[in-house]
């Protein structure tokens, strides 16, 4: 296992808001909700064929989402941590009797024209995306598991896009309004997840080494 943790005797502890803000501060500064692309299409101007290419590559993420929560949970040598975590699988990968994540986001990926064997297949999935993807399992499985569960956190900032994802796409894409189902549960699911994330962050980022490792794990990603 590599960790980026090093000593900083230099750095005073940062109090639970100032720890809490500099997450906020990353995402307000590196989130995707500012990238041009997803700006075009919130303002309607993406093509059919773009919002396919999206679905497209998005999907490969979302088919990692369970591998990557996966190799968090198995690291954890607390039963409670792997409980509460077991429900991100479950969110995705669907428990036999509802439809999860994956499922949800094949439906928005045949919304846009395309099949779902398309999606499986992985045809057109651009080599920047399977690398990217790939790194993030990567980082999840060989970082600490503090910096490994930081780097959820981006869930912190993502009910606000989520909603307003939702209200465009069905204003200037009706087309698709039958595939945001997806969109629908991620409203009260990345929160929950969030909110878990975070006090176990803040319980386990006990110096500030520690504290700018966790920041620094969510700025990476």
């Amino acid at each position: 296992m590599t960790s980026s943790i090093q000593a900083s005797p230099e750095k005073p502890l940062l109090s639970e808001p100032e720890f809490i803000a500099g997450f906020h501060a990353i995402g307000e500064e590196r989130y995707h909700h500012k990238h041009p692309f997803h700006l075009l299409m919130h303002e309607g101007k993406l093509t059919r064929g773009q919002l396919q290419a999206w679905a497209l590559n998005r999907y490969y993420y979302q088919s990692r989402i369970p591998i990557k929560d996966a190799a968090i949970l198995a690291r954890s040598e607390e039963p409670s941590f792997r409980l509460a975590w077991r429900k991100r699988i479950l969110d995705h990968d669907g428990d036999g009797t509802k439809p999860g994540g994956i499922e949800k986001w094949l439906r928005l990926v045949e919304a846009t024209g395309l099949s779902r064997e398309h999606a499986r297949r992985g045809d057109g999935i651009l080599p920047a995306t399977r690398f990217a993807v790939q790194a993030y399992v990567d980082f999840v499985s060989t970082r600490s598991h503090l910096e490994a569960v930081a780097s959820s956190l981006t869930e912190l900032f993502s009910h606000k896009l989520i909603a307003l994802r939702m209200d465009r796409m069905r204003r200037h894409y009706p087309w698709l309004s039958g595939g945001l189902d997806y969109f629908t549960g991620r409203l009260t699911q990345a929160p929950e997840d969030a909110e878990f994330a975070l006090a176990w962050v803040m319980k386990h980022a006990q110096t500030r080494p520690e504290q700018d490792a966790a920041h620094a794990a969510l700025r990476a990603k």
